[in-house]
Parts: structure tokens; sequence; C-alpha cells
């Protein structure tokens, strides 16, 4: 893989791990009232994704377990809470924690 297909990947990546819009539909009960809420992709499907990657990259008992215990930590966490550790076959930069600001700060 040439050095512009690599960054072709990456942005592709990137691309797909920003809050995406994701298309509504109607469902049996028709469209849900509140045009404000706009479906988000979910808080770990990056995470999703890592294992999914991990699952075609040589021996899967060896390359899955490791991205699939940061997606059962994503899955078992409190939203903002989130594991910070780097994806394993993702090449997206890894989630960063927004300190809360003081009031002594400003």
């Amino acid at each position: 893989m040439g050095a512009e297909e690599k960054e072709m990947e990456r942005l592709k990546m990137e691309k797909m791990s920003t809050t995406r819009p994701v298309n509504r539909r109607e469902g049996p009960w028709g469209i849900p009232e509140g045009e404000d809420q706009k479906p988000r992709a979910h808080r770990c499907n990056d995470r999703v994704e890592d294992v999914i990657q991990a699952a075609f990259e040589g021996n899967p008992f060896k390359t899955v377990p490791g991205p699939f215990k940061l997606f059962w930590r994503c899955m078992r966490s409190k939203p903002g809470e989130e594991p910070t550790e780097p994806f394993t076959y993702l090449q997206l930069d890894p989630l960063k924690r927004e300190e809360p600001m003081l009031e002594s700060d400003t």
C-alpha cells in the first residue's frame, strides 16, 4: 500500500469517525416528532469498527481480543468516560477527555 493510498484510507476513516448525520426513516408509527433531534452515530461506533477491522487482519484469535476489550469498556462506561487508549487498526486519533473549566481558571 503506497503513501497516497494510506492517506486516502486515513481521510476516509477520519471522515467516518466524525459525528456524521444518520438518515432518518419513517418507522411503523410515522416520523418521530421534533425535527431538532437528529440521529447520531453511537459513541462507541469507532470501537466497533476497530473490532471489525481486526477480524480481517491476520489471525482473528490474536487480533480481535485487544480491540474487543476496548469496545467492551466503552460500552460499559458512562458517556464522557469512554476509554482514551488509541485505536489498534483504525488510523484515528485517540479520544481526548475535555477538562472541565474551573471558575478560578478564567
